[in-house]
């Protein structure tokens, strides 16, 4: 971002205010000239596939780049959301690195094996299946790309809400070394290592390799033991060989460790079984379970690029991904053990993609076949150590275990044809073929009981099932380009979600548990616009959209002989959403850039089948129920102003990201979030001989207290405050977990 020529500016909030222009796109400032100039940068993206200018690709989508990331201090994938109109990606509740991501008011709220996710993750276009994991810490990357809205056609299932792309760095060849170094606030220390070499003039590797280390937040004031720390490493190899110039073969291998403790809640109400009141730090919790927690995640990809000639272009796409979960919740964060459940997550999956594109000067085709196979598989524990001893026992535990094996393949073709200079027709579909065998089972132990015991199950309550599914994703539209600056489309997509298998299942109390349910669907109308004026100075996308979703996979109690209920999962929900976005970005000056993003959704169930407690009967509960993680309002804005001091220049960039009010469930609690806005600051040093940086981040500025998830299991009280029955585990359990306080972060880099 550095200028020869600086304008005197000082920016200022009401010339912010002024100037409300802004976006979630990079933001550039152009390259030294003899004289200054101001526009902004072309962006590239791969949102369909083929490298595209951002303008011309009639779908909303978000792109930041390597430079926007490390100049805002961006740190994980889930700091993200705050630069994408109605985006929620949060850290999933009691953990460091499993994702909680909801696109236009569609995700997956519940992180179980075997559940499918309503938003697809990629890692270079290979498509990551659990939310285990899928926190992902940015380093060494070329972009982070999110597509919003149902992408059925060119990703498939699973991204009916959207799509997040985690883009890593092409290897160049040339001999590079860089280190980077940070220190904060919480005791944080961190350290990445990235470097490459070209073996020949045709092979080169590269590596890129990352310590990252944090204290608490704060501590289970039972043990001593931190709460909110971290402790990440991780690690990626890239091979690549030229074998010439259409001919391209990339092997990239990738490795994650998180030892970070698991995460305590916060109780929000006093405990009904020991008297525990609220803490004064939201941090703070207890826990009758050791806080041991282990991630790993760890994968490889082949890629292979093959330009058959000047019009046509084959990849085949090649990977395998590992995932394991080794994790203590306690449910109620009390020292007693009363709600507790260790849990083991596994994942294994391997997928094959081959694509085939065309282009030429009116006709263009991404084309392409698609396999996944895969096992999801687990075990929890809910011990209940309190109720047991109260029935005369040394404990009793209730254990869930399974797996889901999933075969799925697929066809595709999305397109697009220039009928002349301005108008273009978009077609595309996708036919997807699901075959799924479960295996569930729950046991009862009158003992207190960790999944890692080598003690004998009973499979007797459980059962084997196998469902198929098929399903056509159409896409059409029209795009309208107007003029060289604005670009007008109008489309139509279908997506879904899969179906599955209630891994929860308690055969022996629900014989009818072993049904499947269906997947989801949703059909999106959509209508958006991209221009530039003022001498590309101004860059301003909008997009409306109308999502119909039905067949919504509802986790609800449906009643098991007498005074019994069991959960079930069911296609019980439809809803619609409507809602806009703007993305806007304007070159002040060619050091001071301003930029907006807003995002606007009101979403809501049309339906909510569930069953009323007293009669047994189905009963609709749309009046009372409502979409979670998705707040009405997402506004961010923010600048950049860059400016000559010592031997370089530096960079200051900040932005204020509010959202409005959100529900956690879909049944409204004390756990919903009121409105917040959270504000950030950095200031950025590069030296002259481009090896030099230096870096102040200041995350959260003002401490700004803020629930991103939790547990509702709450008591039942009477009229006159008295208790008529205790929550799941005999307690008030109301749990919430928060965001991160301000931190305070430098670093310095040297590229040798």
């Amino acid at each position: 971002m550095k200028i020869n020529k600086h304008t005197a500016f000082t920016p200022t909030l009401t010339a912010l205010a002024i100037t409300t222009a802004l976006s979630s796109m990079p933001v550039m400032a152009q390259e030294p000239n003899e004289e200054e100039t101001v526009g902004l940068e072309r962006i590239e993206v791969t949102a369909r596939r083929t490298i595209q200018n951002l303008q011309e690709v009639p779908i909303a989508v978000s792109s930041l780049g390597a430079d926007q990331l490390a100049e805002r201090g961006i740190a994980t994938v889930t700091d993200v959301q705050q630069y994408v109109p109605n985006t929620t990606l949060q850290v999933s509740r009691g953990t460091n690195t499993t994702l909680t991501a909801f696109i236009r008011g569609i995700g997956q709220q519940d992180p179980l094996w075997g559940f499918e996710p309503g938003v697809g993750i990629y890692i270079d276009d290979v498509y990551v299946a659990r939310p285990q994991g899928a926190v992902l810490d940015v380093m060494d990357i070329e972009r982070i790309e999110v597509l919003r809205g149902p992408q059925g056609t060119l990703y498939g299932k699973n991204t009916i809400g959207g799509a997040v792309k985690y883009v890593t760095k092409e290897l160049t060849g040339d001999n590079e070394l860089a280190v980077r170094a940070g220190i904060g606030n919480y005791g944080q220390q961190n350290l990445i290592i990235k470097g490459q070499t070209g073996i020949t003039d045709k092979l080169f590797v590269g590596f890129a390799a990352a310590s990252l280390n944090r204290d608490g937040f704060g501590t289970f004031r039972n043990t001593g033991e931190d709460n909110y720390n971290k402790d990440i490493t991780t690690g990626r190899l890239t091979v690549e060989y030229h074998y010439s110039d259409d001919l391209r073969f990339r092997l990239v291998a990738d490795q994650t460790q998180d030892d970070s403790n698991a995460r305590g809640g916060y109780r929000l109400t006093p405990s009904l079984l020991t008297g525990q009141q609220p803490y004064d730090n939201v941090f703070d919790s207890d826990s009758s379970l050791p806080v041991e927690n282990e991630v790993e995640t760890r994968g490889i990809a082949l890629t292979v690029d093959w330009n058959i000639n000047d019009n046509m272009t084959f990849r085949s796409i090649t990977a395998r991904r590992l995932g394991e979960t080794n994790t203590n919740i306690d449910f109620d964060n009390t020292a007693l053990k009363s709600f507790d459940v260790p849990a083991i997550y596994e994942d294994d999956q391997t997928t094959q993609e081959f694509q085939f594109l065309y282009n030429s000067d009116r006709f263009n085709l991404v084309s392409g076949l698609y396999y996944y196979t895969g096992r999801a598989a687990g075990v929890f524990d809910v011990q209940l150590e309190v109720l047991g001893q109260a029935l005369g026992l040394p404990g009793f535990t209730l254990e869930n275990g399974g797996f889901v094996d999933t075969e799925s393949y697929s066809v595709y073709a999305e397109g697009d044809y220039a009928i002349d200079d301005q108008w273009t027709l978009i077609f595309g579909g996708r036919y997807n073929y699901d075959d799924k065998e479960a295996f569930v089972y729950r046991d009862t132990q009158f003992q207190t009981l960790f999944p890692t015991d080598g003690l004998p199950r009973s499979f007797a309550n459980g059962f084997t099932a196998d469902e198929n599914w098929g399903q056509f994703t159409p896409k059409f539209g029209v795009q309208y380009q107007a003029n060289d600056d604005t670009m007008y489309y109008a489309t139509y997509t279908k997506g879904f979600k899969s179906g599955g298998f209630n891994m929860r299942a308690d055969i022996s109390a629900d014989p009818e548990g072993n049904q499947p349910f269906d997947p989801e669907i949703v059909d999106t109308y959509e209508a958006g616009f991209k221009t530039e004026f003022l001498d590309n100075r101004i860059r301003m996308n909008g997009a409306v959209f109308y999502n119909d979703y039905t067949d919504i996979q509802v986790t609800v109690q449906r009643p098991a002989g007498e005074d019994n209920f069991v959960a079930r999962v069911v296609n019980a929900g439809e809803s619609d959403a409507v809602g806009a976005e703007l993305e806007t970005i304007f070159s002040v000056t060619s050091d001071f850039n301003v930029y907006l993003t807003a995002g606007y959704i009101n979403a809501q169930f049309n339906e909510f089948l569930d069953t009323d407690p007293l009669t047994g009967e189905l009963v609709d509960l749309s009046d009372t129920v409502v979409i979670t993680n998705t707040p009405k309002w997402s506004i961010n804005s923010g600048f950049d102003y860059s400016f000559d001091s010592y031997d370089g220049y530096m960079v200051l960039a900040g932005n204020v990201s509010y959202r409005s009010p959100t529900n956690i469930f879909e049944v409204p609690s004390r756990l919903d979030m009121g409105s917040f806005a959270v504000t950030n600051l950095s200031l950025n040093y590069f030296h002259d001989n481009d090896k030099f940086t230096a870096s102040l981040h200041v995350r959260n500025l003002f401490d700004k207290e803020y629930r991103i998830a939790g547990y509702n299991f709450p008591a039942t009280f009477g009229p006159n405050g008295e208790l008529i029955a205790g929550g799941t585990g005999g307690d008030d359990t109301v749990v919430g977990y928060y965001g991160d306080p301000r931190t305070v972060e430098f670093v310095v880099g040297y590229r040798f």
